[in-house]
């Protein structure tokens, strides 16, 4: 599996701002309330992002030989898509932050409990973006474990 690009996670967050800023125009345009992420949705946010890496801790152990015994395979593979899908994630629910951060700050009325509650939303996803980036960087091989990926080395064939 690759690395989650940088170009993906700017993209998604560029996708979330601009949602996020349509929607609460045309909720504003319609007469009904904005959206304003509550406290618990960043806290929530924070704390999934943490437990994202204590996922990834025992696998990173054992890839750097720190603890014995085999890796299973299955578990690692696991915690890599919750970490991929927890960066990507974390880069959408950042940029939608964003947008209603934005979107509060460009009315004539500032209401500082929701801009807080914005920026608070922003702090949670961005932990949960680099919680995700952390734990896929600890599930990580590290190079020349692999014996398969030598270059010099050529696969010798057995003829019947």
């Amino acid at each position: 599996m690759r690395r989650t690009s940088t170009i993906t996670l700017i993209l998604l967050a560029v996708l979330g701002g601009v949602v996020s800023g349509f929607l609460e125009t045309a909720l504003t345009v319609s007469g009904r309330p904005i959206i304003v992420p509550p406290l618990t949705l960043a806290i929530a946010l924070a704390a999934i992002g943490g437990i994202v890496i204590s996922l990834a801790v025992p696998i990173r152990r054992l890839t750097k030989g720190k603890a014995k015994g085999p890796i299973d395979p299955f578990y690692a593979t696991r915690v890599l898509v919750l970490a991929k899908a927890s960066a990507l994630c974390g880069a959408l629910l950042t940029g939608f932050g964003m947008g209603i951060g934005i979107y509060l700050l460009t009315r004539s009325v500032l209401q500082v409990n929701s801009v807080g509650l914005a920026v608070a939303t922003i702090i949670g996803s961005g932990v949960l973006l680099a919680g995700g980036l952390i734990a896929e960087q600890m599930c990580r091989i590290p190079p020349g474990d692999d014996d398969d990926d030598d270059p010099g080395k050529k696969a010798i064939r057995i003829r019947p």
